[in-house]
């Protein structure tokens, strides 16, 4: 199961451009709590725990435990502006979750066992991934940190379905509709090329080392 992460915030008065800029001159981000069927809170958190959170990568779908004044509340960040020209997070939505609560996240895809797939380890195949994230509806206590695939026994040209990989208790993925694609094994046509190349290199260099080598010959003999 994902960590859950804590993060501290302050209460902000009122909303709008002048309190946000106010927010961010006290080296805050400006931000708000919604949704559980309750208001909104306006809150504002210290830039440097956001930025540290933004920089993982996995800020989007990390639980926080977000303590404002006292009162902690589990939530996710369901939106994120970021500054286009300095690329700083400027701010954040965050979904409050209640008891029960199933949201969509996207997760990440692991593959495990390349070294028991014998098309990518005795016949040199390419490990081609369709889908880096999958986006899963699931409870909001039970998000996982990825989704792992087993390419224990994959040859070339096999696939990987979403229908193959076991999904945490009561996870689902959104798209219903069809078994997608998360990797296939491909033959290894863009190392064949390049080991072709690579020969014909040597064989050229190897040319003009014995083509200097005659010349050389020449030089001598006209001395």
């Amino acid at each position: 199961m994902a960590e859950t992460m804590a993060l501290t915030a302050e209460r902000r008065d009122r909303a709008g451009k002048g309190a946000a800029r106010a927010a961010r001159r006290e080296d805050k981000v400006p931000a708000v709590i919604y949704g559980d069927k309750k208001e909104p809170t306006l809150i504002k958190v210290e830039t440097r725990a956001v930025t540290k959170l933004w920089n993982t990568g996995n800020f989007m779908s990390t639980l926080l435990d977000l303590d404002v004044e006292g009162e902690t509340t589990r939530v996710i960040a369901r939106d994120v502006q970021v500054d286009p020209v300095r690329d700083f997070v400027i701010h954040v939505d965050f979904l409050r979750l209640g008891k029960g609560a199933k949201i969509n996240v996207m997760i990440p895809v692991s593959f495990i066992n390349e070294d028991d797939s014998p098309g990518i380890s005795k016949q040199k195949g390419v490990l081609n991934v369709v889908r880096h994230e999958v986006e899963l509806l699931c409870p909001a206590s039970n998000l996982p940190d990825a989704i792992v695939v087993d390419l224990t026994g994959k040859e070339i040209g096999d696939s990987i379905h979403i229908s193959e990989v076991s999904l945490p208790e009561g996870a689902k993925p959104t798209i219903t509709d069809r078994d997608f694609t998360i990797a296939t094994i491909a033959a290894p046509t863009v190392s064949a090329v390049e080991e072709t190349a690579e020969d014909a290199g040597e064989e050229g260099e190897a040319a003009a080392e014995e083509g200097a080598g005659d010349e050389e010959k020449k030089e001598d003999g006209g001395e």
